[in-house]
């Protein structure tokens, strides 16, 4: 097992420290070290991930990971990054985000053992704090002069129409508290988080060594994009999140295997626990025959078993291959309903399908086929299928054929997929 920072830095996971003194710091013992999520929602984007898996190998290099839970930081709001005021939250609503995403980290850390990790809620240290005690004890040690040098409070003032509240100017000195509280309750003296964040870190060791007279430190991961820059996790249907809930494990499969070429080495040094070897392996296979994608596909099953496990791989694995094969009349309801999920849809009455409705005005106006005269000659020619079986002119489509989930999965050829719903 690599050291950690070497661990980050062979992944290119490793884009800033606070002190080249870190690694020594690490090497001398069993270090304790955190990193912060905000509870805006009851779950967590393959974004927040990011987060996640450094503190999971600071735990697989010896040491111990903090979850800090932003029960009280969340009510206010993280400035970094963002260039409009966040919505502000209930109390209620941010204890019930906290209390699901528990469940998260208990998938990638381990919570028992002598590196046992633990979840702890600012809202416990920050809540009995009255505002006077917050700036006599701790605002008098922040100079305005540096929180608005800051990059998360700089680019807010550049922005005229925006600007930025006292509110979130505030979040800086809440975050850099939980960093002495930490170090005070649980030695903590490392914080780990995305580059937005470096500002905020470098606060709090500042206020470790001021008040506490003591050394912490800090280390970032750069803010993850693909090849043309766009931000991790976003597609056109939304964010890809974390929870089958939300992201189901077929969806959260097939995102990771549509990967292009140029993210996948990457994804699967950033996003996987493989070791150098296999990505290397993997990387030589993208080069030598990309076609048949072996990176992507394991950085597809890679991420889809250490998030959703082995059933639930291996479910949205038949689905795939159904829907490669063609066999999707072997595939359950759900698994139906995710593949649908993902495909341009139209409606058909359920009157007319008790009725019989044929094959050329079931597909035409869909995107199988235009209009009426591409209908027929591509049922001619035997390019389409209902529910994996080729159709013919004089097919008639009833109610009694459709799947399990209530849709009809049309396709052409190999890769056009169409589903029909039915309106009542």
């Amino acid at each position: 097992m690599l050291p950690f920072l070497d661990e980050l830095q062979w992944r290119g996971l490793l884009h800033q420290s606070t002190s080249p003194q870190l690694a020594a710091h690490l090497a001398s013992g069993v270090r304790a070290g955190y990193a912060g999520f905000d509870p805006t929602a009851d779950s967590l984007t393959i974004g927040n991930f990011m987060g996640i898996k450094l503190l999971a190998h600071l735990q697989r290099a010896g040491h111990r990971p903090i979850v800090v839970s932003g029960g009280g930081t969340g009510l206010i709001g993280d400035p970094s990054g963002k260039s409009a005021e966040r919505q502000l939250l209930s109390r209620e609503l941010v204890e019930h985000n906290v209390s699901q995403q528990r469940s998260i980290f208990e998938r990638f850390l381990d919570f028992s053992g002598p590196r046992a990790a633990v979840m702890r809620n600012n809202v416990d240290w920050l809540a009995d704090m009255s505002f006077l005690d917050m700036l006599r004890d701790i605002g008098k040690h922040f100079s305005v002069n540096q929180m608005i040098s800051r990059d998360s409070v700089a680019s807010r003032l550049s922005g005229r129409e925006q600007g930025i509240s006292y509110t979130e100017f505030s979040y800086m000195i809440l975050q850099a508290y939980d960093f002495l509280h930490l170090y005070r309750a649980d030695a903590c003296t490392i914080q780990l988080g995305g580059s937005d964040q470096f500002g905020n870190i470098v606060s709090g060791i500042d206020l470790i060594r001021r008040v506490a007279q003591g050394e912490s430190f800090g280390a970032t991961c750069p803010l993850v994009t693909t090849s043309d820059g766009q931000k991790i996790g976003k597609t056109e249907k939304g964010a890809v999140w974390l929870s089958a809930d939300r992201t189901s494990p077929y969806r959260f499969y097939q995102y990771w295997l549509q990967t292009v070429d140029a993210d996948a080495v990457k994804f699967l040094q950033w996003f996987t626990f493989l070791d150098a070897d296999a990505v290397g392996a993997l990387a030589q296979a993208l080069a030598t025959d990309p076609a048949k994608r072996d990176a992507q596909r394991a950085l597809a099953v890679e991420m889809t078993r250490i998030t959703h496990g082995e059933t639930e791989l291996a479910r949205a694995r038949a689905t795939s291959e159904a829907i490669f094969s063609g066999d999707v009349k072997s595939l359950d309801a759900s698994q139906i309903a995710d593949i649908a999920a993902d495909l341009p849809s139209s409606v058909v009455s359920a009157a007319s399908l008790s009725a019989g409705l044929g094959i050329v005005d079931l597909i035409t106006g869909t995107s199988i086929a235009a209009s009426k005269r591409e209908a027929r000659e591509f049922v001619q020619n035997g390019a389409v299928s209902v529910n994996g079986e080729k159709v013919l002119l004089e097919t008639v489509i009833r109610s009694s054929d459709l799947l399990p989930s209530g849709v009809l999965l049309l396709r052409r050829g190999k890769k056009a997929y169409h589903a029909v719903r039915v309106e009542q």
